[in-house]
C-alpha cells in the first residue's frame, strides 16, 4: 500500500476558499503601498548563509535555533532558506546599484520566510511577510512615515485593538556604552541568570531584555536602561519622531526592553502587538537599521522599514467581522452547457466572444447530459446559462437561459451574443468599464459588438 505524503508540519497549503480572501488581501497591500510611492522587489527565497549570519547576528535565535540552513550537494555552497527579508532586499540593493550616490529607494517585497519553531497559530515554519524597506532616508520623518502608513492599513482592514511601543536603541556607540554597563550588571547577578541568559551574557546582553522567563523578570526590569546613555542626537531624533507621531494623531507606548530580535536595528524601533493572538501578538515590526548596508558591503546608508506577518494580520481581520464586508467569493456571470462535437466547437467560440468584451465565463468541461450540466450551472452561481445543442450550432445561434430570475430560455444569433448578455445581465449595452481582453483571435475584435 502507498503511504499517504502529507505536507511538512509548519508549512501548510492555502486553498482555494482561503487563497482567495489572501489575493484580495494583497491587492489591498498593493494599492495602499502604491499610495506611498514604494515600488516592488522580489529577492530569491534561497540566499547565502553568510549573508543572513553576517546581518541578523551569530548569537540570535534565529540564527541559532531557528534557520533552515544547508550545503548545496553539487558545489558545497552554503544556503540558506531566507528567515527574514531586510537582508535579501539590502543585498540586491547593493549587488545591482539600485542606490546611486545620495539616491533613496522605497521598496517592498512579499512572500514566504522559513524559520523553524514550534507551529502554534500566527506562527508557522513556513509563514508570509510584507516587507517594506526605505533606503537613503535619515531623518525622523521616515520613521514616523513607516508607522503611520500602518495605522492607516489598520484602518483599511478595519482592524482595532492593535496598540504601537516604540524604544529607541541609540547609536552603536551608544549601545556598546549600554552593553557594557549591562554586562556588568547581570555579571554581578549572574547566579539569577537562567541558560539563556548565560549564554548571551557576553555575545548579546540586548537580548537579555526580551527574555519571557518569569523568573527573569525583577532582574530585567532592574537592569540599566539604554535611555541613560543616549546622546544629544539620538534623543533628539527619538522625540522627533514621537512628536510626528503625536501630531498625527498615533497612540504609542516607549517601552525601554523592546530590543528586537536582529542585531542590525539602531535608533527607532517598533511594533505593532494585539492581544488577541495570544502569546505571540506582534503582527507588524521595524525600525531603523542605519549601519546594515555598509556592513554587507555597500558604501554607508542609512535605511529603516519593517515586516508584517500575513497570516497574522489575516486571522485579525477574519475575527474582526470586516472581511465579509469587503471581500465575496468570485463567481462567473455566466456558465457555458453544451451537447454534442459541433455544439463543443461553438461552446468555446462563444466563451471567448464573451471574455473578449470583460464577461466572466464558466465553460462547461465533461460531458454529461443537459439536466446535469443545468445543476452544475445553478450551483456556480452564475446570473445566466448559455445553452448550445447541435440544433443552435446548426442555426449558428445560442440559447440563453435566465437562472435567478425564472425567465424564459430564448435564443440569440452568434453575432449578437455579446451585447444579448450585457442586456440580459444589465438591462443595457456593454457596460463602458468593461475592457476587452486579449484572446485567441475568435472573440469580438477590438470589444466592439
Amino acid at each position: 500500500m502507498i503511504q499517504t505524503l502529507q505536507a511538512v508540519r509548519g508549512m501548510n497549503d492555502i486553498l482555494p476558499d482561503e487563497a482567495e480572501i489572501w489575493e484580495n488581501f494583497e491587492e489591498v497591500i498593493r494599492d495602499w503601498l502604491k499610495g506611498y510611492g514604494y515600488r516592488p522587489i522580489r529577492m530569491p527565497i534561497v540566499e547565502p548563509e553568510p549573508l543572513f549570519r553576517r546581518a541578523i547576528g551569530e548569537v540570535t535565535d534565529i540564527v541559532e535555533k531557528e534557520m533552515y540552513a544547508f550545503e548545496d550537494a553539487l558545489n558545497g555552497e552554503r544556503l540558506a532558506l531566507r528567515p527574514e527579508g531586510t537582508a535579501g532586499c539590502v543585498r540586491a540593493v547593493i549587488e545591482h546599484n539600485l542606490v546611486a550616490s545620495g539616491g533613496q529607494q522605497r521598496l517592498y517585497y512579499q512572500g514566504p520566510m522559513f524559520r523553524h519553531e514550534r507551529p502554534q497559530r500566527g506562527r508557522y515554519r513556513q509563514f508570509h511577510q510584507i516587507g517594506v524597506e526605505a533606503l537613503g532616508f535619515a531623518g525622523p520623518d521616515i520613521d514616523a512615515e513607516l508607522i503611520i502608513m500602518c495605522a492607516r492599513l489598520w484602518g483599511q482592514l478595519g482592524l482595532t485593538g492593535i496598540s504601537l511601543e516604540l524604544n529607541s536603541l541609540g547609536s552603536a556607540k551608544e549601545r556598546a556604552d549600554h552593553r557594557a554597563a549591562l554586562i556588568a550588571y547581570f555579571e554581578s547577578n549572574r547566579d539569577r541568570l537562567d541558560e539563556d541568559a548565560q549564554r548571551r551574557l557576553h555575545a548579546n546582553p540586548l537580548r537579555i531584555l526580551d527574555s519571557k522567563n518569569p523568573s527573569m523578570q525583577e532582574i530585567v526590569e532592574a537592569a540599566p536602561k539604554l535611555t541613560s546613555y543616549l546622546g544629544e542626537e539620538s534623543r533628539a531624533h527619538f522625540e522627533a519622531v514621537q512628536t510626528l507621531l503625536s501630531e498625527a494623531g498615533i497612540a504609542f507606548r516607549v517601552n525601554h526592553r523592546l530590543v528586537r530580535g536582529l542585531d542590525y536595528y539602531n535608533r527607532t524601533v517598533f511594533e505593532w502587538v494585539s492581544e488577541r493572538l495570544g502569546a505571540q501578538g506582534t503582527v507588524c515590526a521595524g525600525g531603523r537599521y542605519d549601519g546594515l548596508v555598509e556592513q554587507l558591503g555597500g558604501k554607508p546608508m542609512p535605511a529603516a522599514g519593517f515586516a508584517m506577518g500575513v497570516e497574522r494580520l489575516l486571522a485579525l481581520w477574519q475575527e474582526s467581522g470586516e472581511l465579509e464586508y469587503v471581500f465575496e467569493r468570485p463567481i462567473p456571470e455566466v456558465y457555458v452547457v453544451h451537447q454534442g462535437d459541433n455544439a463543443q466547437c461553438m461552446a468555446f467560440r462563444a466563451a471567448e466572444a464573451l471574455r473578449d468584451v470583460g464577461f466572466d465565463v464558466l465553460l462547461h468541461c465533461g460531458g454529461g447530459s443537459f439536466k446535469s450540466q443545468m445543476k452544475r450551472a445553478d450551483a456556480s452561481g452564475a446570473l445566466l446559462a448559455l445553452v448550445i445543442g447541435e440544433d443552435e450550432a446548426a442555426a449558428d445561434e445560442v440559447g440563453i437561459k435566465p437562472l435567478r430570475d425564472g425567465g424564459e430560455q430564448y435564443r440569440v444569433s452568434f453575432p449578437a451574443l455579446p451585447e444579448a448578455v450585457a442586456g440580459a445581465i444589465y438591462g443595457t449595452e456593454i457596460q463602458q468599464d468593461y475592457k476587452p481582453r486579449k484572446g485567441n483571435g475568435q472573440g469580438v475584435e477590438d470589444g466592439s459588438v
